[in-house]
């Protein structure tokens, strides 16, 4: 079974992989990137390797892959355009989570059987995952935080960057709204009876 899942796997990744490079539109190339990362962490379970499967998803999908998208919009594409053919990207969209959930099914079905290689980081752990937890947040938390305090900076960086100033949305300006005056913030009008404004 474990032979059988890492072809399938493999080819996917290959697959995927490929499509990246070759789909014309690059909203397709992250999606196909995101199957890419996401098939290689069902590869790392395979061979026992738990931690570095989160990992590969919570950084490169999280983070990467969103990234890639900050960039996919600063490329001006025309949304409104993408809009108008949602109902013909449904069945690739459709696919791509086919695929997710066949690979979690697959995944999920080795996962009971013995597996030849897995790693034993260390005799009072039971999983990887625990022992990598173990030393992470006693040895090294320090540089654990460190690189999370890094990890926003650069996403805060990436906001920074995709933010656009286009004319007609209004926006908060602290300065005019703590500057005005009392002629500038009230207007009286003389209602007269029975009518309005």
């Amino acid at each position: 079974m474990e032979v059988i899942a890492f072809s399938i796997l493999s080819t996917i990744v290959l697959i995927s992989a490929l499509c990246v490079i070759l789909a014309r539109n690059p909203v397709h190339s992250v999606l196909f990137l995101i199957l890419a990362f996401f098939t290689s962490s069902g590869l790392l379970v395979l061979i026992g390797a738990e931690f570095l499967a989160m990992l590969l998803i919570v950084v490169y999908v999280g983070a990467v892959a969103v990234l890639f998208l900050f960039v996919v919009m600063m490329l001006d594409i025309d949304f409104a355009e993408l809009k108008k053919q949602f109902l013909d990207y449904a069945p690739f969209g459709a696919l791509v989570a086919f695929v997710f959930l066949a690979e979690i099914a697959i995944v999920a079905g080795t996962m009971g059987m013995e597996r030849s290689a897995s790693f034993d980081a260390s005799p009072n752990a039971e999983t990887n995952v625990e022992a990598i937890g173990q030393v992470m947040y006693t040895d090294y938390l320090l540089l654990f935080q460190i690189s999370g305090v890094v990890l926003l900076i650069a996403m805060i960086g990436a906001i920074v960057l995709t933010l656009r100033h286009r004319p007609g949305v209004k926006r908060q300006s602290v300065e005019k709204q703590t500057g005005r005056t009392r002629e500038e913030a009230i207007e009286l009008k003389d209602v007269r009876p029975g009518q309005g404004i």
